[in-house]
């Protein structure tokens, strides 16, 4: 009985730990899948997450917090966007600049917010199912953002696959010059796939902040931004892969109290580092494995300037 309680209650944990990984996925896949190469996803998040609890402790609604923090990941991937697709500014300076940049503002405007409760979603336990035996807990007693949010992977899948829309957006990620030459606007549609993924990463924000801990921490993504990253390179750009790998960095993310709160004897640092030392290993082995050299869209990380068409 004991092991079937540390194994639901580790279930459980999982999937708020998974999805913030899942989102700020979904917008680096939307973004890379376009020919973007975006690695400010850690400072888009932090974004989110301060400008989700500023808006709820102001306003008193985690719904304005949600709009906060999707509205301050798309004004952060903005920039990222007129550095990178209309100055070309190379893209892996940048977007490491923009996580630096995001972890700057936050620490230095979020000081008086911190360790703040905020108005957030809690999880939904007053109901029946929430006590089913084993699957209660896991499926039906979490909170309404991640019910919400859970859907968003099956439609970037869509958007991808079976719009007009989502076959442009692949067309310029894979061969930019012939989307061109057959009318694709090169530059609008990479900008609008770096909005919309930084809208996803500041909504992987603002979850941490309204459902996850519903409060301001500095720091608090924690590094989950380039955990999402090594989930986009697991999952191969696709967004239903990217389900299966954000919730097995989430349940080792999630092991690691519950190990703690188990008594086992394990150093402290070591049980931190869990989440980290997993997507090292995962990456290494999705390298040596790989056999046809894949690395993501064919025009990954590359501008693109009308006049370098041949």
């Amino acid at each position: 009985m004991t092991d079937a309680i540390f194994l639901t209650n580790w279930a459980a944990a999982a999937l708020p730990m998974t999805m913030p990984l899942l989102l700020a996925a979904l917008g680096t896949i939307l973004a890379g899948r376009a020919g973007v190469l975006n690695l400010g996803t850690e400072g888009m998040m932090m974004c989110g997450a301060l400008a989700g609890a500023v808006a709820s402790l102001a306003t008193g609604s985690p719904i304005a917090g949600v709009a906060a923090a999707i509205l301050a990941g798309a004004g952060l991937a903005l920039v990222f966007g007129i550095a990178c697709l209309i100055f070309k500014a190379d893209q892996v300076v940048t977007g490491l600049t923009l996580a630096a940049l995001g972890a700057g503002i936050t620490g230095l405007l979020g000081r008086d917010y911190a360790q703040k409760g905020v108005p957030g979603f809690p999880r939904l336990e007053d109901h029946a199912l929430a006590h089913l035996p084993g699957i209660g807990p896991v499926l039906f007693a979490q909170d309404a953002l991640l019910y919400a949010c859970l859907p968003l992977a099956a439609l970037v899948w869509w958007y991808l696959a079976r719009t007009d829309g989502g076959l442009k957006l692949r067309a310029v990620g894979e061969a930019p010059d012939a989307a061109d030459a057959a009318g694709v606007p090169v530059t609008a549609t990479r900008m609008g796939a770096v909005l919309a993924g930084g809208a996803l990463s500041g909504l992987a924000g603002g979850y941490l902040a309204l459902a996850g801990s519903r409060m301001w921490i500095e720091g608090m993504t924690n590094g989950r931004g380039w955990i999402a990253i090594a989930v986009v390179i697991l999952a191969r750009w696709n967004p239903v892969a990217a389900i299966g790998c954000a919730l097995l960095f989430g349940a080792v993310d999630a092991l690691v109290p519950r190990l703690q709160a188990a008594g086992v004897a394990v150093p402290t640092f070591i049980l931190f580092m869990a989440p980290y030392l997993a997507a090292l290993a995962v990456l290494v082995a999705t390298a040596i494995l790989r056999r046809d050299g894949a690395m993501g869209p064919a025009a990954l990380g590359r501008p693109y300037s009308r006049e370098d068409r041949h």
